[in-house]
């Protein structure tokens, strides 16, 4: 007799065939993709036979050239072969503009819009550019598992803001590739060590890579991965070691004023070079040939590198000191530090790193594959292959998301370290009598007024009921998905009346200003407290003054003429000092117009009720 197979409704039908899916780390410098095959998380090798993609796409006229060869022809054609495009995502042109200003490439589009890089084949986007070489990972992915990708958890620092993650996801779907999920490159790391060495505890994953530095604290405890804090910096990495080399060279040798694209790019390569040798090394010939080929020779030691590059290693660990604290740990908490990117193969920043954490780093993973490989566990789980894992990932805000209420406040509605995803809510009401519509002001940062935070979006909420102030009852959701990408949604309850809007910022919010709102936090607390304190006082003051003008409009017959004009002089004295700053002399006359107009108060409910009441027998009421 034969067996007929069934299988529960949404099941594989044949449970033995496995659904594709990879993990994708996209690098500034390097890329690479890997799966899970025969229970074993490894990277793929490319058309070279090697694992690791060089972050480079060539336009020619005809052709788009991805990876090693790209790369190779880097000198030849400096102009139309794009390195590092990863640091250009999400970004205005006025950004990169005025961060890169040496590089060789025709940057265009306004200062507001994303950057356009000027190629033989139009203008191309940092999304378009990228995707490039997601086509060609996705490529050789499927190359070597033999079938379609059913999807790709991609890979992002913890400091890309939502632009940045946007533009990333814009990538994959130009690339055709279905996105389970971004995840923070050091969460991946995690992934790859948490199920690799069976760790419980708190890990400082210090991730040094060709164009980014993170360090995130993460807590790991029995497959649940819970990111206590993150920091770092989207513009510090490899690149800016190759480039103090390149400053070094520049006072060394006697270089023409305007370099020639293929000189910068030569003395990059060579200050690479440099740089990779010295890993090894205590010193390093460095051959440069000029552009009318004169042949320049130079040596580097080991202790004229480590002297330039220790100024950026200091920086990062500044970073990492900030994030234990944002952790409410002290650095003896930490039970293991875990190494990724290229960058941390560079003697000096292995040891400056153990001294700092008193650990020795782990490093058993390569530390360019490690981000890949914990990417493909994740999207081994993601994709249905592991039904029974428990595996948890919580991930955090890096800062705190709010509106703005009257007077200019910050509301803050997700705390910045909160982990996602989530969903926060938050009531509001309306200011005026008859007050028919809200406008919404979403902003993120640390201080309490908003002229001080990042605005990120407005939208207006229309349609509401006309009440008197204070009556309506409109509810803000803030929605943050595992991506890191937010929405915000405003409800009036009693209608239903809804408006939302996903955030995307128009370009991406550096780290070194994430930082600076950070310390401008921390050392404006006093001041800001007081600042909200004379803000709210003047709302408190604002309102009181319209509602008792609306009385007096209203019923000002019920007054003698020396009371309403006491009344309308307090209305015009505490008028005149929200026009100060003095918290304390707005509360004093706020006070004053308060106990003056309780009488009136009085005099009105008694009118009201009198004429509720009149005609009335007691036995009917």
């Amino acid at each position: 007799m034969a067996l007929l197979q069934i299988s529960e409704p949404g099941l594989s039908a044949a449970p033995h065939q496995r659904k594709l899916a990879v993990g994708i780390d996209l690098g500034t410098t390097n890329s690479l993709v890997a799966a899970v095959r025969s229970g074993e998380a490894t990277p793929l090798v490319n058309q070279f036979n090697k694992k690791i993609t060089p972050s480079v796409v060539r336009y020619t006229k005809d052709e788009i050239i991805v990876g090693e060869e790209a790369l190779n022809q880097a000198q030849l054609d400096a102009e139309n072969t794009i390195l590092s495009v990863k640091r250009f995502m999400g970004r205005s042109a006025l950004d990169v503009a005025q961060s890169y200003p040496e590089l060789p490439y025709q940057f265009n589009g306004s200062n507001e819009d994303l950057v356009k890089i000027a190629t033989p084949q139009g203008d191309k986007t940092p999304i378009e550019i990228s995707a490039e070489i997601l086509i060609e990972l996705k490529r050789q992915a499927e190359k070597s598992l033999g079938d379609e990708l059913q999807g790709a958890v991609i890979t992002v620092p913890a400091y890309f803001d939502d632009a940045q993650r946007q533009c990333t996801k814009d990538a994959a779907r130009i690339a055709g590739l279905k996105v389970l999920r971004l995840l923070n490159e050091p969460t991946a790391a995690a992934i790859a060590y948490g199920l690799d060495a069976k760790h419980d505890g708190v890990i400082a994953v210090y991730d040094l890579g060709g164009g980014t530095f993170d360090i995130s604290i993460l807590k790991l405890d029995k497959g649940v991965f819970e990111v206590l804090a993150t920091g770092g910096d989207s513009a510090l990495g490899g690149d800016d070691f190759d480039q103090v080399i390149v400053n070094w060279f520049k006072q060394h040798i006697e270089l023409p004023e305007k370099l020639s694209p293929r000189l910068r790019r030569v003395l990059k390569e060579q200050a690479k070079a440099a740089k990779e040798s010295l890993t090894l090394a205590d010193s390093t010939i460095i051959n440069i040939e000029l552009d009318d080929g004169k042949l320049v020779s130079l040596e580097l030691t080991l202790d004229v590198f480590n002297e330039l590059i220790e100024p950026l290693i200091k920086k990062t660990l500044i970073a990492c000191r900030r994030s234990v604290k944002d952790a409410e740990l002290d650095i003896s908490e930490i039970d293991d530090v875990v190494l990724v990117g290229g960058s941390t193969r560079v003697p000096l920043v292995r040891s400056k790193v153990e001294s700092f954490f008193n650990l020795e780093p782990r490093s058993s993973i390569d530390p360019d594959e490690v981000v890949a490989i914990g990417a493909s566990i994740q999207a081994d789980i993601l994709v249905g292959n592991k039904p029974d894992s428990d595996m948890v990932l919580l991930d955090v805000v890096p800062l705190s998301l709010g509106l703005e209420t009257m007077g200019g406040l910050t509301e803050k509605v997700i705390s910045r370290n909160t982990t996602i995803p989530v969903a926060k809510a938050q009531e509001f009401t309306t200011f005026k009598d008859g007050q028919t519509a809200m406008a919404i002001h979403v902003v993120q940062g640390e201080r309490e007024l908003v002229k001080d935070c990042r605005s990120l979006a407005k939208f207006e909420l229309h349609n509401i009921p006309a009440m008197a102030a204070g009556a309506a009852h409109i509810r803000v959701t803030f929605q943050i998905d595992a991506d890191g990408l937010l929405s915000v949604t405003a409800e009036e309850k009693s209608t239903g009346v809804q408006s939302s809007i996903a955030v995307k910022p128009s370009y991406g919010l550096e780290e070194s200003e994430i930082l600076t709102m950070l310390k401008d936090s921390i050392e404006n607390a006093k001041d800001d407290v007081e600042a909200r304190r004379l803000a709210e006082l003047k709302v408190d003051a604002a309102r009181l003054i319209e509602s008792v003008e609306s009385a007096i409009e209203q019923d000002s017959d019920l007054l003698s003429q020396q009371s309403l004009s006491e009344l309308k002089d307090q209305i015009a004295q505490l008028k005149q000092v929200t026009e100060l700053d003095d918290a304390d002399l707005i509360k004093k006359e706020t006070e004053l117009l308060e106990a003056k107009s309780q009488d009136f108060a009085s005099l009105r409910m008694d009118h009201s009720i009198r004429s509720a009441l009149a005609g009335q027998q007691v036995d009917e009421i």
